[in-house]
Formats: structure tokens, C-alpha cells, sequence
């Protein structure tokens, strides 16, 4: 029986991404993709989980796990993603979902595999059921990137935000809970970042992280701890917070808060200078903690 540190689960897709100048590009991508990339790149054990159409079997080839961790199950249609970044930081962007493969059941996970976590990295409301999330908080620690509950897929492919309607019964099954400092304000009216955390904390979620163009915070329901984003450049902006969450969710299975953070915020540094998933090593990382985060100490701690 093969077990898993993580089971990450989600389509892959193909991103049309422009950005504020107008230069396009197309590149494989996908929560699923990044967010496996990461927690492989960093030595953990984990599988993914995917549906693909039979026409884009060959965006497959963009995973970086090996063959027999990766479970495919084919779908009517593919997910495909574009982007328009409307700033030079990539901060605001205007995303359409061209189109949507089929949704993720309990039915789907492999019967053998077990898995510490299971890691949902939908793109879009309804990827998952809310069943789904409570069968498999009977099976290990969910962990959950909440952009596929608050993006929404309008008919014509637009991509719209709006709040959660199940947040109090389903965030306290939430072991591990990932949003961005824009999604954390739609879900608690909060613009103040740390506020924001707590009030998802008191929703239910055990610990939550907030990503930032500047820095990643984590708060645990008793202390905040912050760590910032150092990349030299921004080509690949993309899948910041996938590769951020899986890897500070990964790392927490055998690491503090403190050094997860260091370990994540440092991967996605380096990740975010080069597009598509990060195809680096652990010892790549450490290179990048030791010339850029010497004076991260590591991270800053602030009790409430």
C-alpha cells in the first residue's frame, strides 16, 4: 500500500496568461500542478489527482512527480485558464475560465493510497462538493486553497468572487486553510490581514495562511507569524500561493510553524523567477535561505 505525505487534488490545465504589457504567453498550469511541484521539489511523498479530456493527454508531460504517483481519470473536458495581469507586481489580474473539466467525488479518490493530508486545489466553485470535504476529514487533515469555493464560472467563462454560503459548517473541517489577502477580505469584510486570519480561525479552520505580494502570514488561533517574499523578479508569478501552500503544508508534518514558513516562503521566492512549476531541489532552497533570508530571523512573531 502506498502512502502519501499528501494527496493534491485538481485540474491541470492550460493558462493563456497577458501580461501589463500586453505580452502573451501559454503554459501548462493548474493548482494541482504547482502545488505538486513544490512539495516533490522539497522531498515529500505526494500524488496528484487530476482529470484531463482525451485531446490534452500531453499537458500530462508538465508534472514533475513521477509516473506512478500521478492518477489520471479522464474527463469530458479539460480545464483552461487565461489571465490578464493588470500591474507590473501581478498583484490585479482578470481571470476567465475558458473551460471546465469535470468535477472531483469521493468516488474518485484511489481505494489503496492513503495520505496524511488531502489536499484540495480546485480553480473554480464546484470542483469539489461539500461531501467530498467531509468524507475525506474522516480519512486524514484537509487541507484547502479556498479560491474553489469563491471563484465563480459565469456562463459565457467569466470569473466572478463571491463569500462562501457554507463557510461555518465546512470551515471547521478545515485542517489547513490557504487564501489570499483578497479572498480573506471577501470571506470576513476584513481588509486588515491579521484581523482577517482570526476571524477565519474563529470560523473553525485550524490554521490559516494569507498570501501576500509582500510577505506570507500564518496564523494558529494564538500567534501570527509573517516572512517575506524575496524574488528578484516576477516572470513566474503564477501559482505563487499553490506553491506556497504545499509546501508550508507538507513541511508541517515533520517541522515548526517557523521553519515551514522559512522553507515555503523561501521555495516560492525562487520558484516565482522562472515560470511554470518549480523545478528546482532542496538544496536549491537552502542555497536561497542562506544568501537571501540570512537576516529573516526567520520569521517575525507576534502574539495576540
Amino acid at each position: 500500500m502506498k502512502r502519501y505525505d499528501s494527496l493534491i487534488i485538481g485540474h491541470i490545465t492550460v493558462d493563456f496568461d497577458t501580461d501589463w504589457q500586453g505580452n502573451k504567453t501559454k503554459i501548462e498550469g493548474g493548482a494541482v500542478l504547482y502545488s505538486s511541484a513544490s512539495a516533490f521539489a522539497l522531498g515529500h511523498k505526494v500524488a496528484a489527482l487530476t482529470k484531463v479530456a482525451p485531446k490534452d493527454l500531453d499537458r500530462m508531460k508538465a508534472f514533475t512527480l513521477p509516473q506512478e504517483d500521478i492518477y489520471l481519470i479522464e474527463s469530458e473536458r479539460s480545464t483552461d485558464m487565461s489571465n490578464t495581469y493588470l500591474t507590473p507586481e501581478k498583484e490585479r489580474r482578470i481571470s476567465a475560465c475558458t473551460s471546465c473539466g469535470d468535477p472531483f467525488g469521493i468516488e474518485d479518490i484511489p481505494e489503496g493510497p492513503t495520505a496524511k493530508i488531502y489536499h484540495l486545489a480546485g480553480l473554480v466553485a464546484g470542483d469539489f462538493n461539500n461531501d467530498m470535504i467531509k468524507r475525506l476529514a474522516g480519512k486524514g487533515k484537509v487541507a484547502l486553497d479556498v479560491q474553489a469555493c469563491l471563484r465563480n464560472r459565469a456562463e459565457d467563462g467569466s470569473l466572478y468572487f463571491k463569500d462562501w454560503a457554507d463557510k461555518e459548517e465546512m470551515l471547521p473541517l478545515i485542517a489547513l486553510l490557504k487564501t489570499d489577502a483578497a479572498e480573506a477580505e471577501i470571506m470576513t469584510g476584513l481588509t486588515d490581514r491579521k484581523a482577517a486570519a482570526k476571524r477565519l480561525f474563529d470560523l473553525g479552520s485550524k490554521e490559516i495562511m494569507i498570501t501576500h505580494n509582500t510577505e506570507v502570514l500564518i496564523f494558529d488561533g494564538k500567534d501570527y507569524y509573517t516572512c517575506p517574499i524575496r524574488s528578484r523578479n516576477l516572470s513566474g508569478r503564477t501559482g505563487r500561493g499553490d506553491t506556497t501552500f504545499a509546501a508550508y503544508i507538507n513541511e508541517r508534518l515533520t517541522r515548526s510553524i517557523e521553519e515551514s514558513l522559512l522553507w515555503a516562503t523561501a521555495a516560492v521566492s525562487l520558484k516565482m523567477e522562472t515560470p511554470g512549476p518549480f523545478r528546482g531541489s532542496r538544496e536549491d532552497v537552502k542555497k536561497y535561505i542562506d544568501e537571501f533570508y540570512g537576516d529573516a530571523v526567520p520569521v517575525k512573531i507576534e502574539s495576540l
